[in-house]
């Protein structure tokens, strides 16, 4: 895909915004952040500093506390529909099918049965688990969960995928397998990603900006520009220059733990 224009309106904007929960301590403070389309942005930091309640104040989960957020010009609430959220856990129901669980956001939607089976057939071939369309979750490997909960996700053709360590429970070469293969249906249906991660060389490999994340309250460190062009293979995870980045990258991340202990 070609890579986000420069000249493209923010998809994604915040302004100012802080979060706090009730009568608590800030858990983020004064965000600005301006995204464009085909972005993917990959937020690391410490836990505790606030990358998983800034995905879930995208998705309208939870409200800013002050400043403002927009999502394609709309409130959060009322872009709700051009999002899709990947958890950490696939969080499938073990009752129903591969197929069931993938077609029921859609049947939530009003979608009817025949485009239902049409889309649900389409994100199978994405991530390669047709033969699986009638097995149970108990059924599958770790990795093939997580698939199918991608493939959920992907079926609601969302512009904007929100994902919060989807491959932190996976083994490394399942983990960098996932992550080709995401860049791979990206590469197929444009979408613009937020990827919550502890992974420094994770970040790097699928990313076009990285935000380093800092605690006490949550805020933005440092945004480092990842130069690399897509598609992004196993070459590039061999060259020098993606190992100096990660390099760079877990300087500043370990300098901002430091700080934060």
């Amino acid at each position: 895909m070609s890579e986000p224009s420069a000249q493209s309106q923010p998809l994604v904007e915040f302004r100012e915004v802080s979060k706090r929960f009730g009568a608590g301590p800030l858990v983020l403070d004064q965000i600005t952040l301006a995204t464009r389309p085909g972005d993917f942005v990959s937020l690391i930091g410490p836990s505790g500093c606030g990358k998983s309640t800034l995905l879930r104040l995208i998705a309208g989960l939870t409200s800013v506390s002050s400043g403002t957020l927009t999502v394609d010009g709309l409130t959060p609430e009322a872009a709700a529909a051009e999002l899709a959220f990947v958890f950490q856990e696939p969080t499938l129901l073990p009752w129903l099918t591969v197929a069931a669980n993938i077609e029921l956001p859609l049947s939530l939607r009003g979608i009817l049965p025949a485009e239902r089976v049409a889309t649900r057939q389409r994100v199978l071939e994405l991530v390669r688990l047709n033969p699986k369309a009638s097995a149970y979750p108990r059924q599958l490997s770790g990795g093939q969960k997580m698939r199918v909960s991608i493939a959920r996700a992907l079926a609601l053709s969302p512009k904007i995928l929100l994902l919060d360590e989807p491959f932190g429970a996976l083994d490394e070469m399942t983990r960098e397998h996932l992550n080709e293969e995401l860049l791979a249906i990206r590469e197929r249906h444009a979408w613009t990603a937020f990827f919550v991660t502890h992974s420094v060389a994770e970040a790097v490999f699928l990313s076009n900006r990285v935000l380093v994340m800092s605690a006490n309250p949550g805020h933005i460190h440092t945004e480092i520009t990842i130069p690399f062009a897509y598609p992004r293979t196993e070459q590039t995870r061999l060259s020098r220059d993606y190992h100096d980045l990660v390099a760079k990258v877990s300087r500043i991340l370990r300098s901002v733990e430091t700080d934060t202990v």
